[in-house]
């Protein structure tokens, strides 16, 4: 079985975030594995045992040619990877990424599922995967919190507000993966060692005959938070539940 993951690398969360001139994010300095791919990378990985062989392909879109994210999911145990890297691409709105990414599939190989994240954790569409899968023709499945491959045949438990759905579909297929549904294995020494010298293939949206468009929105300015303000303290004095419900009332909650 052979599984291809759509994976992001964005700037450490852990650092103080910076902006470009034209308020987007900057992405120049070393880019890291998005934690919600690693789950999608993982969930590729048990498949392919499961299986009883195949591999695991990487697709990716970063600047610079940046390959650090990527190194990491290698080090997981995928076995190559597609970036694609081009200046012309900065700015690209969700579609053309799932347009670009789609074509980077093509490049990456024969595939029976495509995973990946439900939504990056420095985007938040959460658009991608279902553009891709339109973009490819395939049958898209979305916030799997469990993902199973039987006798060619694709099993997810889909997460709802009510629980989950069970949803079946045929192979190849795109499916969207949550948090949690799988617990993402650390690189051991020896698969860092041996991601250094797996395959990254260089591309750009030429390449796959994908075109760049431009923002349709700027964004004009970016603003801190406002600082919350302090809750109301109410002194219990026999009567505090007559303002408990006067609060709630006002909220429209009850």
């Amino acid at each position: 079985m052979n599984v291809i993951v759509c994976v992001k690398q964005i700037p450490d969360p852990a650092l103080p975030g910076e902006l470009d001139a034209d308020n987007t994010l900057k992405r120049d300095g070393k880019l890291i594995l998005d934690e919600s791919d690693s789950y999608g990378v993982e969930m590729a990985l048990q498949l392919v045992t499961a299986a009883g062989g195949g591999e695991v392909s990487l697709v990716s879109m970063a600047p610079n040619e940046e390959v650090s994210g990527l190194r990491t999911a290698l080090a997981m145990g995928a076995a190559k990877a597609v970036l694609v890297s081009d200046p012309a691409l900065a700015g690209a709105d969700a579609l053309t990424t799932a347009k670009v990414l789609a074509g980077a599939v093509g490049k990456a190989g024969d595939f029976d599922l495509i995973i990946a994240g439900t939504e990056s954790s420095d985007g938040y569409t959460g658009t991608v995967p279902e553009q891709m899968a339109e973009v490819l023709g395939l049958p898209s499945v979305t916030f799997a919190k469990t993902v199973a491959v039987t006798d060619g045949t694709l099993n997810v438990n889909r997460q709802t507000e009510a629980g989950y759905d069970e949803v079946t579909c045929s192979l190849p297929a795109v499916v969207s993966v949550t948090a949690g549904v799988v617990e993402p294995r650390y690189p051991s020494f020896k698969g860092i060692m041996a991601a250094k010298s797996k395959p990254v293939e260089n591309v750009t949206a030429a390449d796959l005959g994908v075109e760049s468009v431009s923002w349709a929105q700027a964004i004009t300015s970016v603003e801190d938070a406002p600082v919350r303000e302090a809750g109301e303290i109410i002194e219990d004095d026999g009567e505090t539940f007559n303002k408990i419900v006067e609060f709630l009332d006002n909220l429209k909650v009850i």
